[in-house]
């Protein structure tokens, strides 16, 4: 699962990459440069969807649902499947 403080460090890799400081994304996507420090120096302790979007958007990203399989292998069974015990 993505937390908050793994999407900020990826919001800063993708906004470094563009070229853009704080401000010029703060000003793309709407919000205020304090929120983009917040949310790429992990200390923002939420974030409103809406505002996420935008920051996602300005920088080339995008946030995407996927369903999780309910059926992931246990430890037990990817170590038999590791040993050749089938």
């Amino acid at each position: 699962m993505l937390s908050l403080s793994d999407l900020g460090h990826q919001i800063a890799s993708a906004r470094k990459e563009k070229g853009l400081t704080q401000l010029a994304l703060a000003k793309l996507a709407g919000v205020s440069r304090p929120t983009i420090d917040l949310l790429e120096n992990a200390r923002a302790t939420e974030l409103g969807y809406s505002k996420l979007v935008r920051i996602l958007a300005a920088v080339g990203l995008e946030l995407r649902l996927h369903s999780i399989a309910l059926d992931r292998p246990t430890l037990d069974d990817l170590l038999k499947e590791g040993s050749g015990d089938d």
